[in-house]
């Protein structure tokens, strides 16, 4: 490729940028992104929420003038290779490269949503951009009830950050234990214990039916501390603003709640794709070229499925990155997916942080192998799951410096020689 080429990138998030930056002078380079926020890591975004960090150290290398914020591309013409943009400008490409990302799943509950409407009460709040971060953050005060809804990465995450604010927090979780897509049984309830103690109230196995949501009034000029009747809403008329005030279980059971924290996971942004007529499936497909079926346009990050799998991870987006660029720039090697390593520090001092790591298949199937140390006074605990002489999936609570060791060992697909020394505190030196 040479600079002659131009190049398209829609998303300006952690892959997006990435490619840009290994692209370098071998092509010209666009980047459209939606957001008006300085890049940031959205890894971090819990520990600005907690107070530990202000936003601007979530910032991503400055990415130069490669990048246009505040634009959001609408409309992808693939017979004339370009985009279209919502500020009525039109990027022509070479190259188009889809990260796009994705949206944070709101849950079908009774009472989110008015009729027609798409406006979220107040007091409700996905937890998926530094925007949403930050209102998050603006509306937490010690004392605040703060129900979180989802027990996943980003359920926990953010459960842990307002409890360290001084928040009074449930977290209400679907399936029957924490973090079930990364850990076992007993890891999941040692963090169980961990936000327990912190404070955090936890309900599994339950599943949260509704939002309970009062009418905000608005007093007007008269007497002091009068309150005037709400008016009845004309047919058609959009309806006035709303409060949480509670979230319903399907048992029936009520939690109360200030603020309540949508945290049901994260769906690929495929949209784009869509109305451009590309294949999609739970993400948009791609090949080991991470090329969609257009072969003019690739995709990386959130946005992209490979071999059937979405990795909604940051590892996985910065490889998919940096394959692409490779590929862009006359290198052959394919992308064959990444062997995901799934790290949280769930921050603070002393007995109030936890840091955890999830590699491979953390449970065991039948003939498998599997090896635990415990220690109950450091409150440490390790697993790896071997299949014959392969080690193929971990589990690390309290204390990760073997973390390094063990998953070179795992990427590598080499036999562990020394097993017990991986485990134990030297193996990570």
């Amino acid at each position: 490729m040479t600079s002659e080429k131009r190049v398209v990138v829609i998303g300006g998030g952690l892959a997006g940028l990435r490619l840009a930056g290994r692209l370098g002078p071998a092509a010209t380079v666009t980047v459209l992104g939606e957001e008006t926020h300085v890049p940031y890591n959205r890894v971090l975004l819990a520990e600005v929420l907690a107070g530990r960090y202000a936003p601007e150290v979530t910032s991503l290398p400055a990415p130069g003038p490669v990048l246009r914020r505040g634009v959001r591309a609408v409309r992808v013409d693939r017979a004339d290779r370009t985009v279209h943009c919502d500020d009525g400008t039109v990027a022509p490409y070479d190259t188009l490269v889809l990260a796009t990302g994705s949206n944070a799943v709101l849950p079908p509950l009774r009472g989110l949503f008015e009729p027609e409407g798409r406006e979220l009460p107040d007091g409700v709040h996905a937890f998926r951009t530094m925007d949403d971060c930050l209102a998050l953050s603006a509306a937490v005060r010690p004392g605040v009830r703060a129900v979180v809804i989802g027990g996943g990465l980003l359920g926990v995450s953010a459960a842990r950050a307002l409890a360290a604010r001084g928040a009074v927090v449930v977290l209400a979780q679907q399936g029957e234990r924490l973090m079930e897509r990364q850990l076992d049984a007993e890891a999941s309830a040692l963090l169980a214990t961990h936000l327990t103690e912190l404070g955090v109230e936890i309900h599994t196995e339950c599943r949260a039916r509704g939002l309970e949501i009062q009418p905000l009034r608005h007093s007007r000029s008269g007497s002091a501390g009068a309150t005037p009747p709400a008016a009845a809403p004309r047919p058609g008329a959009a309806a006035g603003p709303r409060k949480v005030t509670g979230v319903e279980l399907a048992d029936g059971y009520r939690l109360e709640a200030d603020i309540v924290v949508l945290a049901c996971g994260v769906r690929p942004r495929t949209g784009l794709a869509q109305a451009a007529g590309l294949e999609t499936r739970k993400g948009i497909l791609v090949d080991d070229e991470l090329r969609t079926s257009d072969p003019r346009i690739h995709a990386i990050g959130d946005c992209a499925e490979h071999a059937g799998q979405v990795y909604g991870l940051a590892g996985a987006a910065l490889e998919q990155a940096d394959a692409l660029a490779a590929v862009l720039t006359g290198g052959s090697a394919p992308y064959t997916g990444t062997r995901a390593l799934t790290r949280l520090t769930l921050g603070g001092t002393g007995d109030d942080s936890l840091d955890l790591a999830a590699f491979g298949e953390t449970t065991a199937l039948p003939g498998d192998d599997v090896v635990r140390l415990t220690d109950g006074t450091r409150r440490t605990y390790r697993k790896v799951v071997l299949r014959g002489d392969r080690l193929v999936g971990g589990v690390l609570l309290g204390e990760l410096s073997t973390v390094g060791a063990l998953a070179r060992t795992w990427e590598g697909g080499e036999p562990p020689h020394d097993l017990f020394h991986l485990l134990t505190d030297d193996g990570g030196h």
